[in-house]
């Protein structure tokens, strides 16, 4: 069973800063693109960003220039780092794994929380 574990959600007063980090199994992080998606309250899960094996970032347009996607390949960890937090970035976070043979796989979400 693949496990995509998240951790560092939290609370975060607006402006703030938040790192978050997911960790997966070897095989499925060394060839797939990583991602992150977020789901607010009554609204759909959207993308944030993504990042492919060889390192090619992607980011939805709403979150370019405040959040960065990275990944380190030698600890099997993807990280997203969110700064100048709105309270509309509040959402439960996920991390996702695509391998190129179809396959999606999703953590169990982390909560963050933007209010003062």
């Amino acid at each position: 069973q693949v496990q995509l574990v998240e951790s560092g959600g939290g609370l975060v007063q607006p402006g703030g800063s938040l790192r978050l980090s997911c960790t997966a199994s070897r095989l499925i992080f060394s060839i797939s693109t990583m991602g992150w998606y977020r789901q607010a309250p009554g609204k759909e899960r959207e993308l944030v960003a993504t990042i492919a094996s060889g390192g090619s970032a992607n980011y939805a347009d709403s979150m370019k220039g405040r959040f960065t996607i990275s990944r380190d390949n030698a600890e099997n960890t993807v990280y997203l780092q969110m700064s100048s937090l709105k309270p509309e970035d509040t959402a439960v976070y996920y991390c996702n794994a695509a391998t190129p043979f179809g396959a999606i796989y999703w953590g169990q979400g982390t909560q963050v929380t933007v209010s003062s």
